[in-house]
């Protein structure tokens, strides 16, 4: 099936732009601190998903790397619209009506518009604190719809595993089940924790905490879309 191919080779194109991404602007900010016109922007010696000494937005917001991280959310943020496009059709081929198809293509290009406004409002400052909740609240409903929609999806593909069991690897879609179980469980713990104002609670420092738990959350989620590639056989 021809849907099938095109979300293979989407998959692994939004693991792949995202993770080198954000990795490259790591890289540039540890190593090269010298394109750096703030030098207050610089980082030393950091590996945040160990040391969580910098977080995500604290890397990638700084002239220049914004510059390689704003394109690569805007491009993945499009693919993701495609893939979960693609993934409606391949369900709806072997079941027309399924249940779950409007909730993983609603919540996955929800998810996918919320990484564009996150894109847009990275770097922009705004000494309110609306603005700053404004901001929390796009990051925590990219991770709730991303997951929502990666859950409804595996459940509709899980279902469909006797129709499907000469296009997919069965044990890579068991993985895949097992991923987004963990991705909720982490979700519902460190979620409160994250959205806390402050990097203090009750006299202990969340910073390095918040910082670590988002850079292997990330990894976590962008992981999906790779074990979807490995998921689907290449011939069918």
């Amino acid at each position: 099936m021809d849907k099938i191919q095109k979300a293979r080779s989407i998959s692994i194109w939004i693991f792949i732009i995202p993770f080198l991404a954000v990795n490259i602007c790591l890289l540039l900010i540890n190593e090269f601190q010298w394109i750096f016109p703030n030098q207050e922007d610089i980082i030393h010696n950091a590996f945040p998903y160990f040391d969580g000494q910098a977080s995500i937005s604290r890397t990638v917001r700084p002239y220049p790397n914004w510059l390689i991280f704003k394109p690569a959310m805007f491009l993945t943020s499009f693919l993701l619209i495609k893939y979960w496009l693609f993934n409606k059709e391949i369900v709806q081929h072997f079941k027309g009506n399924h249940k779950y198809v409007k909730k993983f293509v609603f919540f996955g290009i929800a998810s996918a518009i919320v990484l564009v406004l996150h894109s847009i409002f990275l770097g922009i400052k705004f000494d309110y604190d609306l603005y700053k909740l404004f901001r929390r609240v796009i990051m925590l409903s990219f991770i709730i719809f991303e997951i929502t929609a990666q859950t409804y999806l595996v459940m509709a593909l899980y279902s469909l595993k006797n129709e499907l069991k000469d296009s997919i690897n069965e044990k890579v879609l068991k993985i895949k089940i097992f991923l987004v179980s963990l991705l909720i469980i982490v979700a519902v713990i460190s979620i409160p924790i994250i959205s806390m104002p402050g990097d203090d609670f009750f006299g202990i420092s969340l910073k390095f905490l918040k910082h670590g738990l988002e850079w292997d959350y990330f990894l976590g989620v962008i992981s999906f879309y790779l074990l979807t590639f490995l998921m689907w056989k290449k011939n069918n």
